[in-house]
């Protein structure tokens, strides 16, 4: 449910917010008021696109802000709109809702945020999916889609979802199976060339039987042998210095006294010392000498390491040659080189085009069929079922709708196998028992075309809850009765939804839990918009002006007041 909402300079509006209800919320306002940015602004939210021309006049960025809470969804729902926001970091603030903001720059470039995080635009629709649905014009033209009204048709019968999903699973390893059954009798001599190609390879990466990082150390133990001679001298000069010319070997053979010796006097010096003073710095001179120790013992076995056969540096230049064959042709280093062996490996593994493995092949291909035409029709049997079912209801509801004679027929047939089944579906509208039903797109008038959107979610919507449906002027086109009807029917959505209407009808406003006013100010230099929650008497006073300007008349003003009474009577009994 949508709990708040806030815009700053969007369109007209320069800064509105409104706390949002459950229940039915109507928005109302002239003519250029400001109604349509409302939508706008949930739009964005939702992760539409964003576009600079709405930014208002003089203003560097426009913002929009909704908070969103979770009770009353689906457990279903629930967990997988909070999966999405732990996925991108977002947490619920301290009354337990997710804060969604959009902010547009004048300049076109946008950025969203969910929970405190910046995310993509995509993130926000991802998350607000389950959340929010917009209905608006260009919503009606898209029901037109056959691909949407299979996923409309789909949301009749919760038992769809499932065959749906078994039916996909046989269809993806069916395609997998007969892709390869193709291959393998079509590209025949193909892929012998291609094993051929793979077996060399990888024979030829064996034969050198590289080891995993054994280029770099190549390197270092080829310069070490390229510096053997310099990395010797250095070693024992610097053991001679420490423990004397007989402990490198005789090298130096110079008169002064070793370091370890002098260092060892030194602390001996001090240790009858008196003072504490110097007794600390014999102690000093002890830990020197047992580093020197320590120091000498590695220099020592570091010459004793250094290599000494003078045909090793040789030998590990060949070997670096022979892994920079394999790198020049298959990947920049060892690693790589490695990887693509395995990968190679995997490949050839599953080339067989031997006729025991092409008749198994199909042999599989076959079974796959035999179930793919078993799980579609479960699928085609289902939504056939749900079909009949969604044309009944929906014809019932239409005839409430002021379209006493209109009959909807949702017509099923088969198809291809697909990614969704082995169905189109397409949605039929008869004005009349008499007349055959044809396609919704050459049928129906804009208004006819609303008013059976309004009734298949009417319809879709009656086993939700806790969502939040806007339908921006759904009642275009229409007036009298039907308007009442519209607005009963949307009343009775609003029961376990939240529902919120942009109309320009007083007989839909009417029924409404709360109705917000967008107020326009006409000033020398620009247009500006508000919105505001009006009481019992203001909407009295709204409700006649909507209806033809009668707000400075008692007796428009007393048929506001009969409007709403026998509305709000209508809905108390609902909500009872």
């Amino acid at each position: 449910m949508l709990a708040e909402i806030s815009i700053r300079n969007l369109g007209v509006i320069p800064a509105a917010s409104a706390e949002l209800s459950p229940g039915l919320t109507v928005l109302t306002g002239e003519t250029g008021a400001g109604k349509t940015m409302v939508v706008t602004g949930l739009r964005l939210l939702t992760g539409g696109r964003a576009d600079a021309s709405r930014v208002r006049t003089g203003s560097e960025e426009a913002v929009v802000e909704g908070a969103f809470a979770l009770n009353g969804l689906p457990e279903g729902d629930q967990t997988a709109v909070e999966a999405i926001a732990n996925e991108a970091g977002s947490t619920a603030d301290e009354n337990g809702e997710f804060v969604v903001s959009r902010s547009v720059k004048a300049s076109g470039r946008s950025k969203a945020h969910l929970g405190g995080r910046t995310v993509p635009a995509a993130t926000l629709s991802e998350f607000t999916s389950h959340l929010l649905t917009i209905h608006g014009q260009n919503d009606q033209l898209r029901l037109m889609a056959p691909e949407k009204q299979l996923v409309a048709l789909d949301r009749v019968d919760p038992g769809i979802a499932p065959l749906l999903a078994a039916y996909r699973e046989t269809y993806n390893a069916w395609r997998a199976a007969a892709k390869d059954l193709k291959e393998r009798t079509e590209k025949k001599l193909e892929l012998a060339q291609e094993v051929d190609r793979l077996r060399f390879a990888i024979d030829e990466i064996d034969a050198i039987a590289p080891q995993e990082s054994e280029d770099d150390e190549l390197v270092e133990a080829i310069n070490r042998l390229q510096d053997v001679d310099a990395l010797r001298e250095a070693a024992t000069e610097a053991l001679a210095a420490i423990d004397g010319p007989e402990a490198a070997g005789g090298y130096g053979g110079g008169e002064d006294a070793a370091a370890s010796t002098l260092v060892g006097q030194a602390a001996s010096a001090l240790d009858g010392a008196s003072d504490t003073a110097l007794k600390e710095l014999g102690t000093r001179l002890r830990e020197v000498s047992s580093v020197l120790a320590d120091v000498s013992v590695e220099l020592g076995s570091y010459i004793a390491d250094l290599p000494s056969d003078p045909g090793e540096l040789e030998r590990l230049l060949q070997r670096q040659q022979e892994l920079k064959g394999l790198t020049r042709k298959y990947a920049p280093d060892i690693a790589g080189v490695l990887a693509w062996r395995a990968k190679a490996a995997k490949r050839l593994g599953k080339i067989d085009t031997s006729e025991e493995a092409v008749d198994k092949l199909q042999k599989l291909v076959t079974e796959l069929e035999s179930e793919l035409a078993t799980r579609a029709g479960k699928l085609s049997a289902a939504r056939e079922a749900a079909a009949a079912r969604l044309g009944e209801q929906v014809t019932a509801e239409l005839q409430g709708l002021a379209m006493p004679k209109a009959r909807l027929h949702v017509h099923v047939e088969r198809a291809p196998y697909g990614r969704d089944g082995a169905d189109s579906v397409e949605f039929r509208l008869a004005p009349n028992a008499a007349q055959d039903p044809k396609p919704l797109a050459t049928s129906a008038s804009g208004g006819e075309l609303s008013r059976v959107m309004l009734a298949l979610e009417v319809v879709l919507a009656g086993s939700s809850s806790g969502a939040t449906l806007v339908f921006d002027e759904v009642d275009a086109g229409v007036g009298g009765r039907a308007a009442v009807e519209i607005g009963r029917r949307l009343a009775r959505l609003a029961t376990n939804n939240q529902v919120i209407v942009v109309t320009h009808l007083p007989q839909v406003a009417a029924y409404a839990d709360t109705h917000l006013h967008v107020s326009k100010h006409v000033g020398d230099e620009a247009v500006t918009s508000g919105v505001g929650s009006l009481s019992e008497d203001d909407r009295v006073e709204e409700l006649a002006r909507m209806m033809a300007g009668l707000d400075d008349s008692d007796t428009g003003r007393a048929h506001a007041a009969e409007l709403l009474a026998q509305a709000q009577r209508e809905v108390a009994k609902l909500r009872a």
